[in-house]
């Protein structure tokens, strides 16, 4: 199984996501994916197995697996201050691969029907969503 956790800006979201699920799933491999080199350090920190950085890894990873992770920004073009290029959002959005967004405040959209919570119970929730 491939799980992929794409970050960007600091990759504190990615890093705290990693974590969480390296602590309930130790044997699980992880690729983690920054749009700059210093999200990609910190997934790296988290525990991610292998690491990559820009559009071209978010691309190439998201399309092979089975499972993508990161906040909702991924999916849209131009978000997080402009990291997330069209052709990310692009490859995130037709992904046949599970999909998990963390829904975060700093973006412009907006899930309607998500309760208010903070990063870590988000994170929480995600963990115990996954079966793997």
């Amino acid at each position: 199984m491939e799980i992929v956790v794409v970050d960007g800006q600091g990759g504190g979201i990615g890093r705290s996501v990693i974590t969480a699920l390296k602590e309930k799933y130790p044997n699980i491999s992880i690729i983690g994916v920054g749009t700059n080199s210093i999200a990609t350090t910190n997934l790296k920190k988290g525990g991610a197995d292998i690491i990559a950085t820009g559009e071209n890894a978010v691309i190439y990873n998201v399309i092979h697996a089975d499972i993508v992770i990161g906040p909702i920004g991924i999916a849209f073009a131009n978000s997080m201050y402009g990291e997330i290029t069209p052709a990310i959002a692009q490859a995130v959005s037709e992904s046949e691969a599970q999909k998990y967004f963390i829904p975060i405040s700093k973006c412009s959209a907006h899930v309607v029907g998500v309760v208010s919570k903070t990063i870590p119970q988000y994170i929480e929730e995600l963990v115990a969503l996954l079966n793997i």
